[in-house]
């Protein structure tokens, strides 16, 4: 079992890595066509808004503590796995 700041790390690790997975979408799109490039930034702004809800939802993970920290830690691994599974989504469609 991870302790509290292996998880943050590991989860700030991850986020890092899916913030550049968005930036390179972000730039894949600027080579698309008029109609598919709508789209992918309709698509592309969703995961940013999950991004920002993620980068929130560790600093209230930081500052939890006693119950508190397992009631965000599930909350918390709800909002990776909806941008995991957003991201992968983004991914297959475009790439």
């Amino acid at each position: 079992m991870k302790t509290k700041k292996e998880y943050i790390e590991s989860l700030a690790s991850e986020l890092n890595e899916w913030s550049d997975k968005i930036d390179h979408l972000i730039t894949n799109s600027e080579t698309t066509t008029a109609e598919l490039k709508q789209r992918y930034i309709e698509q592309l702004n969703v995961l940013r808004t999950k991004e920002l809800t993620a980068i929130d939802k560790i600093k209230e993970l930081e500052e939890a503590s006693g119950d508190a920290w397992e009631t965000v830690k599930v909350t918390a691994d709800k909002i990776w796995l909806d941008l995991r599974v957003g991201l992968a989504d983004t991914v297959s469609k475009f790439s």
